[in-house]
């Protein structure tokens, strides 16, 4: 028969198995939850952002490219002006001389017109149009340096280990980004530029 002493140590040693098990899984539940929140932060950190509009601004070439595409805009569209204006001062002339013009006279001013029309319209697609001579300079002149941005943003990534880098300056929408996954200075210091002194 056990006694009363007996009894009482069996119940402690009992308590002792439970709070120890309770511990235990204290402790693991602890541990779980600090390696889920390291995990966590730890992929958090591999998606950061950088803004290519920022980064180009401290570019010397790409500003001096940028001036010469709006010389070559500005100049071109000012051919397109002129022709434009050359056929509405044809068709002008041809309604003031429309009623003392015989048909045929007639039918060649107008074809005359409708030419001229045709051959401004076609200057100005090829001009400013899609693959246009504008979009290939534009190409020439400010695909070389996009590149450069980019091998920097990937030599970036690969050091630090990002997954993925977004671009705050394209059509993704971010609604907000802390600056402290904004990379941009960085990638400006890896090719050399210092941030905040924007080319001129």
């Amino acid at each position: 028969m056990p006694t009363k002493d007996n009894s009482i140590s069996v119940l402690l040693s009992k308590w002792v198995v439970v709070f120890n098990l309770k511990d235990t899984m204290k402790k693991l539940s602890i541990t779980f939850l600090l390696f889920i929140a390291f995990a966590f932060t730890a992929s958090a950190q591999r998606f950061v952002y950088v803004d290519s509009e920022y980064i180009l601004k401290h570019i010397p070439e790409y500003n001096s490219a940028q001036k010469q595409l709006d010389a070559l805009s500005e100049q071109w569209q000012k051919e397109v002006d002129t022709r434009f204006t050359e056929i509405e001062k044809l068709y002008k002339a041809y309604q003031a001389d429309q009623v003392l013009l015989t048909d045929d006279m007639r039918k060649r001013r107008e074809n005359e017109i409708v030419n001229k029309e045709k051959e401004a319209k076609e200057f100005q697609r090829k001009i400013f149009g899609f693959e246009g001579e504008l979009f290939q300079q534009r190409a020439r002149l400010i695909k070389p340096i996009q590149e450069k941005v980019a091998q920097a943003i990937q030599a970036l990534a690969e050091v630090q280990q990002l997954d993925i880098v977004f671009d705050k300056s394209s059509e993704i929408m971010m609604l907000y980004a802390n600056p402290r996954f904004d990379k941009s200075n960085d990638v400006l210091t890896r090719m050399g530029y210092k941030p905040g002194t924007f080319a001129k």
